[in-house]
């Protein structure tokens, strides 16, 4: 009897699903459904459903499910995740990291793992009184607790009796020097894990749904699998999970040295192979602002993709990103796109991400968009008396809660206007491209060149910062993204390897990119589903090799 591997990637905007042989690695079917992120399950569901319909294989078939997902790296580049709380030990010289607070205590360790101080035990109870409120999760990072845990465990243990939520260790995940790094590393599993919970038990009732019971493993970002139930208090260890995929779903196509680019809806990820096989990053990843300790392929990370916010400031200029928006023309009803759309804060329409009670609405922005519906930042700052960082602080928790979602103009909406897409409302599209063309003083169809031209433009430069800091160990986005400006100093680069594209949105801005960068750009099949088929040639492999061992 047959048998058959699932592979399932949750990204930020879509859920991608892909159904392998077992034997021979053939991908039989595939399919597509939106992420819903206020309730993953429903999207991964969705997704199984259209697979297993066109597949019409008996479920019992199935041996596996292997998971790829992007949340956890979304989740870094666009801020998000849990708000955490980092204890750091011993430790003299002051740093940041981009956590809700950074807390230094005395005590620690030599490497001899002989405790240098006293651990401050004081301070550390008074400080988890004062942080209960503002925190989901901590992270702790004590001196040498790779040669004596004892102040981290202490510290683990003060937690669960005075404020009892997850918490992260540094000796449980890395035994390297380097205090900054082992304190990001912490943080950033603390900031995952609930986030990694959700997901998981999210998967659990998809495939509840369609009667899967079959082990389950989620690719972390060095390439290998983990088993679900490890997934939550190894969390970080998926950070690069969609990266680690898009990687050996590249390296099927080649034995030569290539740029593996993938670009979704909310960033583009960037891995290199070398003949043939993905690089490993030799001192832990980073991703964004943070350098860790965590193995994972060698890859760079932005936050530019189809999806990414278009905003128009007031003197008509234009730019693209970070911020990840539900394009127009994938969004439901929203108000008249003339009365909201505008420059600054009026760039996204806020509404409400799920059906709220009015016992729910206790909250002031959520009162308001229960009263009144879906409104833009500058009306609910008229409205709630809240402004500025309050009102941008305020607006971002509830997004990470996932109580609220943000819809805007993009490059999506941008490829639907030009005839380029057709996945959703075209009309949704034209409606905000006609008003913020006229912000621009330019033409619809002009407006929608110039946003497709600064989307590749970005994917542009972060490649060439990925190749940049892989060699040089040092980033030039700032010399990058302003170039072409420079009144004196002229600047081309050229790329001496192909590309490999990979994603739903590859197709549209990529051959554009090679040919600024002098190279070739090739889609191999499935393309669109690379992540999906890359995390279940990874869990073939690793079965194949198990039984062979």
């Amino acid at each position: 009897m047959n048998t058959y591997i699932i592979g399932i990637d949750t990204g930020g905007t879509y859920t991608d699903a892909a159904l392998l042989d077992a034997d021979t690695g053939q991908v039989l079917a595939s399919s597509k459904a939106p992420t819903t992120h206020h309730h993953l399950a429903i999207g991964s569901s969705q997704a199984l459903a259209s697979l297993l319909t066109a597949s019409g294989i008996d479920r019992k078939q199935i041996t596996r499910v292997a998971l790829s997902t992007t949340l956890a790296t979304n989740a870094v580049v666009e801020k998000k995740g849990a708000r955490v709380g980092l204890f750091v030990v011993g430790y003299v010289k002051h740093f940041s990291l981009p956590v809700e607070a950074l807390i230094f205590l005395k005590g620690g360790h030599t490497i001899q793992g002989l405790e240098e101080q006293p651990l401050e035990l004081d301070k550390l109870v008074d400080t988890l009184n004062g942080l209960s409120n503002s925190v989901d999760a901590y992270g702790i990072c004590s001196a040498m607790a790779m040669e004596n845990p004892a102040h981290e465990l202490v510290i683990e243990k003060a937690i669960s009796m005075l404020d009892p939520k997850p918490v992260f260790c540094s000796h449980k995940i890395s035994q390297l020097a380097g205090m900054r790094e082992r304190a990001a590393t912490a943080a950033l599993h603390a900031k995952l894990m609930p986030l990694m919970q959700d997901h998981m038990d999210n998967m659990r009732l998809a495939m509840a749904d369609h009667g899967l019971n079959c082990p389950v493993t989620i690719i972390g970002g060095n390439g290998e699998p983990v088993a679900m139930e490890q997934a939550v208090t190894r969390a970080a260890l998926t950070v690069a999970s969609g990266p680690a995929c898009t990687a050996w779903f590249g390296a099927r196509q080649t034995s030569a040295t290539a740029l593996i680019v993938d670009v979704g809806g909310t960033t583009t990820d960037v891995a290199m192979l070398e003949d043939g096989r993905p690089r490993l990053a030799p001192e832990g990843c980073q991703i964004g602002d943070w350098q860790t300790h965590i193995e994972a392929v060698d890859m760079f990370t932005g936050g530019i993709g189809g999806d990414s916010q278009v905003k128009v400031d007031q003197e008509g200029r234009l730019s693209v990103g970070p911020g990840r928006v539900i394009p127009l023309a994938m969004a439901a009803s929203l108000p008249k796109k003339a009365d909201w759309l505008g420059p600054g804060a009026q760039g996204k329409c806020i509404s409400l991400a799920r059906d709220t009670s009015p016992d729910e609405a206790t909250h002031p922005i959520i009162n308001f968009l229960f009263q009144h519906g879906p409104a833009t930042p500058e009306a609910i700052a008229g409205s709630t008396q809240l402004s500025g960082i309050p009102l941008e602080k305020a607006l971002e928790d509830l997004s990470r809660k996932q109580l609220i979602q943000e819809t805007g103009f993009t490059p999506t909406d941008a490829l639907h206007v030009l005839g380029q897409l057709q996945l959703g409302n075209t009309k949704a599209a034209q409606q905000g491209a006609t008003v913020l063309a006229k912000l621009c003083s330019c033409s619809v169809k002009e407006f929608c060149r110039r946003v497709i031209d600064k989307t590749e433009e970005l994917i542009e430069n972060l490649l060439l910062d990925s190749i940049i800091h892989r060699h040089w160990g040092t980033s030039l986005a700032g010399f990058l993204s302003d170039r072409h400006n420079h009144p004196i100093l002229g600047v081309s680069f050229a790329l001496k390897i192909p590309i490999i594209g990979i994603g739903a949105a590859a197709q549209a801005f990529l051959p554009q990119v090679a040919k600024r960068l002098g190279t070739t750009v090739s889609f191999p099949e499935h393309y669109q589903v690379g992540n999906a088929v890359g995390a279940a040639l990874i869990c073939k492999n690793s079965v194949t090799l198990d039984q062979s061992s």
